[in-house]
């Protein structure tokens, strides 16, 4: 039995440690498609007198303001997870066997995503759209229990006024300056992103993008059409590309990298940070072009900013972000100058029209995916400030609106990612727009191949969550993040 009045912070700090490690371990096992190395249910084994609200009042107690809101944190993740545990799983058994049947195929929910970029032609993907309605009515209830459990324990457990304030307070964000803020970017961009898409849409499809759904985005969106200027060779022997910045991939102390096509393994690529800097495993299906090589390239950005974390940073400081914005921003860094002109041309031996028409393509692309998250932002901050998650029709209305491809209602409650994580994609790629215009004014436009870059990229991994991104930006002497130099960013491209 644990006495809350004698913990200190090394031992709130030691047993967060280890609840952190044991529930990274089993969703890394499930990633992989290997046996849990515990079934679920043991995950959180004699830790009750632990997990309760006498243990946050105890981390409230603790002398001093430095790290209490992440230990706070990080204790009411477990206290939730704990709750939610037989409920997540039974969504997840309801929802691993469900399928949409295509023209003699099975699509698995898990694999839709795969499908519609590889796999996919027009015709099959408007049937995948009647077929995946009914299934998603199907599963909705599930769903809508695991949300509403959620929402009653943040309110009576916790005393939450509702789920936004809990996100803003655990990530110390102000939601409705984004919410705002957002729309009116939207508004603004609308006329250069409507052209530029529907464009694309008709000289890749031949059909309006009013006529077109998210699973034709998908498809648009992974840039298929230009797969075979891919490079033909396997993707590990592209990544000595970061000698440049004397690293060997390889041979990174705590940096595991699987890209197996193993029959189990998620389609879907991520990093799991077990603990930084010394376990980091990369887990990517390959599926062959473009989308594999950005994929690859923004998980070792997450990877590499967690390998080279400095060992000499608090537990709190180096595993317990709150937010995940500025580990976002390294990911897009990275992701981003594999599809630059000076990276297609020179290190992939593209022509010069050739990397231009794609890297065009690329930002659209980024530029679509950007109004997306915005919108999704949107429609799910409405949605939990309304307090009604069983309605998808105004979830549906936006989504279209400010992107112009179709979505299902019935979907929005699988399109919904927990903590309104879409924000810190939002803020990832605009922290991504500062830190690679900083790299281009002090080292030029083709300064990935200078080891200047590694130095300085270096120098910011090694600083791991000290700070959240707009922190990070200031210590690092960075112009702040604004709406306004992502706007330039797509005009300067497709204006």
């Amino acid at each position: 039995m644990i006495n809350q009045n004698s913990l200190s912070r090394s031992d709130i700090e030691n047993t967060l440690y280890h609840l952190n490690y044991r529930w990274n371990m089993e969703a890394l096992s499930l990633w992989k498609g290997d046996k849990a190395p515990f079934t679920a249910y043991e995950i959180y084994e004699g830790y009750d007198s632990f997990i309760n609200l006498d243990t946050l009042a105890a981390i409230d107690a603790l002398p001093g303001a430095t790290g209490k809101r992440r230990l706070r944190f990080a204790l009411i993740d477990h206290y939730l997870q704990r709750a939610l545990l037989p409920h997540e799983n039974e969504m997840r058994a309801w929802t691993r066997g469900a399928a949409a049947h295509v023209s003699g195929e099975k699509i698995y929910f898990r694999d839709i995503i795969t499908w519609c970029q590889k796999s996919s032609t027009y015709e099959k993907r408007q049937i995948l759209q009647k077929e995946s309605g009914p299934l998603c009515k199907f599963l909705k209830p599930f769903a809508l229990n695991y949300w509403n459990i959620l929402i009653e324990m943040l309110s009576n457990d916790l005393g939450f006024e509702n789920y936004i304030q809990y996100c803003s307070e655990k990530k110390a964000l102000d939601y409705s300056y984004y919410y705002e803020a957002l729309k009116k970017l939207l508004l603004t961009t609308d006329t250069l992103y409507f052209d530029a898409m529907e464009k694309w849409c008709r000289k890749r499809f031949g059909i309006p993008l009013a006529d077109l759904t998210r699973f034709d985005s998908i498809n648009i969106l992974s840039l298929r059409e230009f797969d075979g200027l891919f490079p033909e060779k396997p993707l590990g022997e592209l990544t000595p590309f970061f000698r440049h910045w004397d690293m060997d991939t390889d041979h990174i102390p705590g940096l595991n990298i699987d890209i197996e096509k193993e029959k189990g393994k998620s389609a879907q690529g991520i990093c799991f940070v077990l603990q930084a800097p010394d376990e980091i495993t990369i887990l990517m299906r390959p599926e062959g072009g473009w989308i594999d090589l950005e994929t690859l390239w923004h998980e070792l950005g997450h990877g590499f900013s967690a390998a080279y974390t400095s060992s000499d940073l608090s537990f709190a400081e180096k595993d317990m972000a709150t937010s995940f914005s500025l580990s976002e921003a390294f990911a897009f860094l990275n992701q981003n100058l594999a599809l630059s002109v000076p990276f297609l041309t020179k290190q992939l031996g593209l022509h010069a029209k050739e990397a231009e028409d794609l890297t065009y393509h690329k930002v659209l692309k980024d530029f679509s995916m950007f109004r997306r998250y915005a919108a999704k932002f949107i429609a799910e901050y409405e949605m939990f400030m309304g307090g009604d998650l069983t309605s998808g029709e105004p979830y549906a209305r936006t989504m279209a609106r400010y992107t112009g491809f179709y979505y299902q209602p019935e979907s929005h409650l699988f399109d919904l990612v927990p903590e309104l994580y879409c924000l810190d994609y939002i803020l990832g790629w605009m922290g991504e727009a500062v830190m690679e215009s900083h790299l281009r004014e002090v080292l030029g436009k083709r300064w990935m191949f200078t080891k200047e870059a590694g130095i300085i990229l270096k120098g910011w991994w090694s600083q791991g969550n000290r700070d959240d991104l707009p922190a990070f930006l200031e210590r690092n002497g960075l112009t702040e993040m604004s709406m306004e130099i992502m706007v330039k960013k797509w005009e300067r491209a497709l204006g």
